[in-house]
């Protein structure tokens, strides 16, 4: 059986190069191409390939980035190519994870390939493999700089002063911005200690706001509060009494 591949890269030359140090392999069926993080995201959702050379630097949404964009669950098996990153080179050497530095040499491709080929039809190995790249994407992370959304056609990129909250939904975190309400694949804990604070803070186990899309805050019981939002909706949440002393800092500012 086939391997369904895909080839995301910011450059077109290095697609096209790959696409053909890529021919001789059989077992290999490229599926599709992507030019940045967010085509990406979009292409493992709707081709679900089973491998991915997967392109650590590029514009909009990093490597590293398209994959905390989606479910570890669904990863497929990766195999980064990167320039010059020694970050990531270094994460990748502690925890045997696949990459390729470019430009991409042909006969440490195929050695890269052949594991791969062999981890498909292993699937304790694979398990253990997207274990060890859960590992490595969580070395490497830092700050958010930006969200990844969804529609129910398409992803979206959104910057972090375009969000009024996060609100966790029937267990979907979805992301809310003046006129639209947005899903997205992040877990409410992941971004309570991603995202930049100030201006997000917790104002519940459910809830994050971002403090800038305040319109009112109004006092409540036992020391909570009931903040109102500047979306189109002037959406109401409530801070919970353990949460509210962030509130509280808000106002002494």
């Amino acid at each position: 059986m086939q391997i369904k591949t895909l080839i995301v890269d910011d450059e077109s030359a290095a697609r096209s190069r790959l696409r053909k140090l890529l021919a001789p392999f059989d077992r290999l069926e490229i599926v599709g191409e992507a030019r940045d993080g967010l085509e990406a995201v979009d292409a493992i959702v709707r081709l679900q390939p089973a491998l991915v050379f997967l392109d650590v630097q590029m514009p909009g949404l990093s490597g590293f980035e398209v994959l905390r964009s989606l479910p570890p669950e669904t990863w497929p098996l990766i195999i980064f190519a990167t320039a010059f990153d020694q970050y990531a080179l270094d994460a990748f050497d502690a925890n045997a994870v696949g990459y390729l530095l470019k430009p991409i040499n042909r006969a440490k491709l195929n050695v890269a390939v052949e594991r791969a080929v062999v981890l498909k039809d292993r699937p304790r190995e694979l398990a253990a493999e997207r274990s060890r790249l859960v590992a490595v994407e969580k070395s490497t992370r830092g700050e958010l700089k930006h969200i990844v959304a969804r529609t129910r056609d398409k992803f979206m990129l959104l910057a972090l002063n375009e969000i009024c909250f996060f609100r966790v939904e029937d267990g979907i975190v979805k992301a809310k911005t003046t006129s639209s309400l947005l899903r997205t694949d992040y877990g409410i804990g992941d971004l309570d200690t991603r995202l930049p604070d100030p201006p997000f803070f917790r104002a519940h186990r459910s809830v994050i706001v971002n403090a800038t899309m305040i319109a009112e805050i109004a006092p409540l019981m036992k020391g909570s509060y009931l903040l109102t939002m500047k979306d189109e909706q002037r959406s109401e949440l409530q801070v919970s009494e353990r949460q509210s002393k962030a509130v509280r800092e808000l106002l002494q500012r």
